[in-house]
């Protein structure tokens, strides 16, 4: 089958809420500074109100991931559930505006579109309360297996694994992708997401990822460690490519054969932390779907994950292909 899509993600659809705070607001509202905790309904409506006036935009890891692809010049897709109503339309109209195939038919008469709160402090540091809403109710009948056949690497959203039913959807796409000899990658998404899930999640990497993405503080988490090296030559053993971020220190690449540092690209002011490790995905996918040496596919993740933490919201607001193309990493 010849290649239609660079990357097909699966994830969470969810309409993000920005908001600056304060340490304090946080301590006040019980929220786990740098964290994601998930909320009901009640719970998200009830933090809205007291957050400071923000922006609202369309986020979702994975999807974010798909947008900084799109602003690459790369072809896409995602799969993810919206509810019919106002922020599901929303939703649905940023992602194809952004080049995005997405056909996912609307949930009816169940909960309400995904939303995430998000408060971020002076530090950058974005704190989320997460209502899942219609996003949970993904189910592997949700998943196309011809678009999934068509992508060159298939990109899954760590989150998801909190929805049994969502997991059911990551095998049967695993299963097409590998049958298709497609690309499996996996995002563990949050620490805490590592610890719920940690022993699902390293069966899965064992079994059918081939490109793992993490944090360094999700990677200590997977093996219950603190220290980075410890838990990096861990991971050496079980993955066959693996992309680690480290903040301002930069970001590991780590295969069987080694271990390649990537400095971080300079930022100016970091203002806002949220969808860093979303687009430095979108970055290193984009080059590797290229055929681009693994170095160069994490400066271009690097470079990605730099514009995103220069302003407020997830998604890219410049061409990330004339940005890099500038710099001359293109």
């Amino acid at each position: 089958m010849p290649d239609l899509y660079d990357v097909a993600a699966i994830g969470n659809a969810i309409v993000d809420v920005i908001a600056p705070a304060t340490d304090a607001f946080l301590a006040d509202n019980r929220l786990d500074k740098g964290g994601m905790m998930l909320v009901d309904a009640a719970q998200s409506a009830a933090l809205y109100a007291r957050m400071a006036a923000g922006v609202e935009t369309s986020g979702g890891s994975a999807a974010n991931t798909i947008a900084g692809l799109a602003s690459f010049g790369g072809k896409v897709a995602f799969m993810g559930k919206v509810a019919d109503d106002k922020l599901g339309e929303v939703f649905t109209h940023d992602m194809r505006a952004g080049g995005a195939l997405f056909e996912n038919a609307p949930l009816v008469g169940g909960p309400a579109t995904a939303a995430c709160m998000i408060n971020v402090t002076p530090d950058g540091q974005r704190t989320m309360s997460t209502y899942l809403g219609a996003s949970v109710a993904l189910t592997d009948d949700d998943i196309d297996q011809a678009v999934v056949e068509a992508a060159r690497i298939v990109y899954l959203e760590g989150y998801l694994f909190d929805a049994e039913a969502a997991r059911r959807a990551f095998a049967k796409a695993a299963g097409f992708a590998h049958g298709a000899g497609r690309m499996i990658a996996l995002t563990l998404s949050d620490g805490f997401v590592v610890e719920r899930h940690r022993g699902g999640l390293m069966g899965f990497i064992e079994t059918q990822v081939d490109l793992l993405f993490a944090n360094e503080t999700e990677l200590c988490a997977l093996f219950e460690t603190d220290d980075f090296d410890a838990a990096a030559a861990l991971l050496r053993p079980h993955v066959k490519l693996a992309a680690v971020t480290r903040g301002a220190a930069g970001s590991v690449i780590v295969s069987p054969q080694g271990v390649i540092a990537v400095a971080a690209e300079p930022v100016e002011k970091v203002v806002d932390t949220t969808g860093a490790g979303d687009q430095y995905a979108a970055g290193f996918m984009f080059g590797l779907s290229r055929g681009l040496p693994l170095a160069q596919c994490g400066r271009l993740a690097s470079l990605a994950a730099a514009e995103v933490i220069s302003h407020y919201g997830p998604r890219p607001q410049v061409s990330l292909k004339d940005f890099a193309a500038s710099k001359g990493y293109l």
